[in-house]
C-alpha cells in the first residue's frame, strides 16, 4: 500500500504541544487550533495547505513556521481530522489532553475548543439561521454553553463521568452538524452542476 492511501493518524495532543513550545507559541493551545480546523471543516470549508499553514500561524500569532516538521504536523492533524469526519466509522476524536491530566486542565481545554470550533465554523460565513435546521442551531447553542464551562468547579473529582458524557455530546454534535452542513453543501454543487449546461447555452 502506498503511502498515499494509508490512514493519516491524529498527531497527539503533547507532540502538537511540543510543536507550540518549539515554534514559540504561548497565545494558545493544541485544542484551540484543532477546535478552530474542525469548526472550518464543520461548516464545508476545505482548506489548501498553504491556507491551512497561514491561518494556524495567524492563530498562533507567529509570521512562519521555523521547522519543517511543523508544517507536516499540522497538514496531518487536518487531513487526519477532516478523514474522520467523513468516515462512516463515526472515528472522529477531539485533540485534548490526557486523561491522565488534571480533570481542571481537560475542562479547561474542553471549553477552550468548543470556543475555537463555534469561531472556525462562524468564519466560514456559509450558513445563517435560515439555512440551518433547528437541531443545528440548538447544536451550536448548546456548545456555546460549553465553551463557557468553568476549570473551578467544586469537586473537580467527581465530575470525571460529567466530563466524559460532555466530551462524547461534543463529538457526536460535531459529527451531527458536519453531516448536515456538508450535506447541503454537496446537494447545492449538485445542483449547479445540472443547471450549468442550460445556462451555456444561453450564450
Amino acid at each position: 500500500m502506498s503511502s498515499e492511501n494509508m490512514p493519516i493518524d491524529l498527531p497527539g495532543f503533547e507532540l502538537l504541544a511540543n510543536i507550540f513550545v518549539e515554534e514559540g507559541v504561548k497565545v494558545v493551545s493544541p485544542a484551540e487550533l484543532h477546535g478552530l480546523l474542525t469548526g472550518h471543516l464543520a461548516a464545508g470549508a476545505r482548506l489548501q495547505p498553504a491556507v491551512l499553514l497561514q491561518t494556524a500561524c495567524e492563530l498562533m500569532d507567529i509570521n512562519s513556521f521555523a521547522q519543517e516538521s511543523s508544517k507536516v504536523a499540522l497538514i496531518d492533524l487536518y487531513n487526519a481530522s477532516c478523514n474522520a469526519l467523513e468516515s462512516i466509522d463515526l472515528e472522529f476524536e477531539m485533540l485534548l489532553p490526557d486523561d491522565d491530566d488534571e480533570i481542571s486542565i481537560r475542562v479547561e481545554a474542553l471549553g477552550r475548543w468548543c470556543q475555537s470550533f463555534l469561531s472556525g465554523f462562524g468564519l466560514y460565513g456559509q450558513h445563517t439561521d435560515a439555512s440551518l435546521s433547528a437541531e443545528a442551531k440548538e447544536t451550536l447553542n448548546d456548545l456555546g454553553q460549553i465553551a463557557q464551562i468553568s476549570a473551578d468547579l467544586e469537586d473537580l473529582d467527581e465530575n470525571e463521568n460529567d466530563l466524559m458524557e460532555v466530551q462524547e455530546y461534543v463529538r457526536m454534535a460535531v459529527l451531527m452538524l458536519f453531516t448536515e452542513c456538508n450535506k447541503a453543501i454537496a446537494d447545492k454543487e449538485k445542483e449547479f452542476a445540472a443547471v450549468k449546461p442550460e445556462s451555456n447555452r444561453l450564450h
